[in-house]
């Protein structure tokens, strides 16, 4: 359904309340992205001051990635069923009071639940917050100018947060706990005045529980087990099992959805190319990102000795890039369509990690790391606002909130699947007491694993050239020459 606030396709000037609900929805997107590379950099001193090791260190991270890639898809079709102003707001104000328990705590377990439940927050307002954009903005140019604005904040905030961690961190890791929470009071408040009212969806075929409890289940243990297996070994009896029980839920899933009347995800949506493309493209891109971002931090902090400021410095034209040209990509997507952006932004990143293989012990910045950091920032100003907006063209808006999240469970599964990937390989070509040499060797080892998923998704994202358009007056009909037939509502390039 549609709100009173939508703006029709003619509308080409925003009223203050469209610009002030785009706003509100964009602080979410910015904290959750803040909030993840802020905690990064303050990871040492939190170890130093709760007393925590290594193992249990990595919870603090984990915890978040388990929350938010666990519940993503519950919290998409939530957001449909219950209505996406009112789960967005309710999540919002559960992520403030749970930013505020992380600065405060005392203790290691206490800290690990808070970043949990900020993860299971942040699963609630990500597709939540996305489908308010796609009901509210008119589809074409009005919804793609948002979309762009919209993911480009997530860029900003990363950018940003590991900026501010390292000014923050220096005074007490507490403050970058703490920062988000301000900030997402201002945003609640500021929701219950501007965001559209949104009803519950009405035709809907009652609550898929069992769907929705196996569909979770299966979704934190795969997450989990991910997380886990580079510690517990890939190998290793746990993984195995882990695993086996993943595909088990999996294989149940899929079971109760293709008979539930209202399942918590139609899987008849991924018969579309460009909707698997986009998931696809969404899992490659940001696990390959995540992946090189974990390794480049290493570089430059535990080889080149850089400070976290200074680490923070060396990302930062990236996320400029992108913040510079957030309010272009709409109108570049217009003239281009998603399914010519997104491999070109892909192949921009090949560039760049390509590039950043030259690295060694004594590298030149401008000649070296730069160049790689711009067609980073390049590529995520493509790619990010167009795998939003190909993902949700030519869906129902009862069905948005489904899509968002299944988008954003594709992101998070895909980092935290490649990262664990990553992470093995350069462990594993890594030796004790390695020369400085050896472990930049290990980092490159990495890299190129790092480089090659982001192939995998050129290629993938690749084969949507290959489609053949035919417009009619209310529909485009998309034939491929690999894919069957298919039939989309897509007024705009995809």
């Amino acid at each position: 359904m549609t709100s009173p606030l939508t703006a029709p396709a003619s509308q080409e000037r925003w009223t203050p309340r469209l610009w002030g609900t785009l706003l509100v929805l964009c602080a979410a997107m910015f904290l959750d992205a803040l909030d993840v590379s802020m905690v990064g950099v303050a990871l040492p001193s939190i170890g130093s001051e709760l007393d925590l090791s290594t193992s249990t260190l990595q919870w603090v991270v984990s915890g978040y990635i388990l929350g938010y890639g666990g519940l993503l898809l519950l919290g998409g079709r939530t957001a449909d069923l219950l209505g996406r102003r009112q789960v967005f707001l309710v999540a919002l104000g559960v992520f403030a009071l749970a930013s505020l328990l992380g600065g405060l705590v005392d203790s290691g377990p206490l800290l690990i639940a808070s970043r949990f439940i900020k993860g299971l927050s942040a699963a609630f307002t990500a597709p939540a917050g996305l489908s308010i954009i796609t009901t509210t903005f008119a589809e074409g140019p009005l919804r793609n100018r948002a979309l762009s604005i919209y993911t480009t904040c997530a860029a900003t905030g990363f950018s940003m947060g590991l900026v501010l961690s390292g000014l923050l961190t220096e005074a007490s890791w507490r403050l970058t706990m703490l920062l988000p929470a301000p900030i997402a009071v201002v945003a609640l408040l500021a929701g219950l005045k501007l965001l559209p009212r949104s009803e519950r969806e009405k035709d809907h075929n009652g609550y898929d529980i069992p769907g929705a409890i196996i569909g979770t289940a299966s979704m934190l243990l795969l997450v989990y087990t991910v997380v886990q297996a580079p510690e517990a070994g890939w190998a290793s009896a746990r993984t195995l099992l882990s695993f086996l029980a993943v595909a088990v839920l999996l294989t149940v899933f899929v079971r109760i959805e293709r008979r539930s009347p209202g399942p918590l995800i139609r899987l008849g949506v991924l018969r579309s190319g460009s909707q698997l493309r986009a998931q696809l493209g969404a899992m490659t891109f940001f696990g390959s990102y995540i992946g090189y971002q974990f390794l480049a931090t290493l570089y430059l902090q535990s080889l080149l000795g850089w400070s976290a400021l200074e680490t923070a410095l060396a990302f930062l034209p990236a996320g400029a890039l992108v913040a510079l040209s957030a309010t272009k990509m709409g109108a570049v997507v217009d003239r281009f369509g998603t399914r010519r952006l997104i491999p070109v932004g892909f192949a921009l990143m090949v560039l760049g990690y390509a590039l950043f293989l030259r690295v060694s012990l004594d590298p030149v910045y401008a000649a070296v790391i730069l160049p790689t950091m711009l067609l980073i920032g390049a590529a995520c100003a493509l790619v990010f606002p167009s795998l939003n907006i190909q993902a949700t063209n030519g869906v129902d808006d009862h069905e948005q909130g489904m899509v968002s999240g299944l988008l954003n469970t594709s992101v998070q599964v895909g980092g935290a699947i490649f990262l664990a990937v990553v992470t093995a390989v350069v462990t594993a070509s890594a030796s004790e007491g390695s020369s400085p040499q050896a472990v930049l060797d290990s980092y490159r080892t990495g890299l190129i694993v790092v480089t090659a998923i982001a192939v995998a998704g050129l290629l993938i994202t690749a084969t949507g050239l290959r489609t053949r358009r035919t417009r009619h007056p209310q529909r485009t009909v998309l034939v491929a020459k690999s894919e069957d037939v298919q039939e989309e509502r897509v007024p705009v390039r995809d």
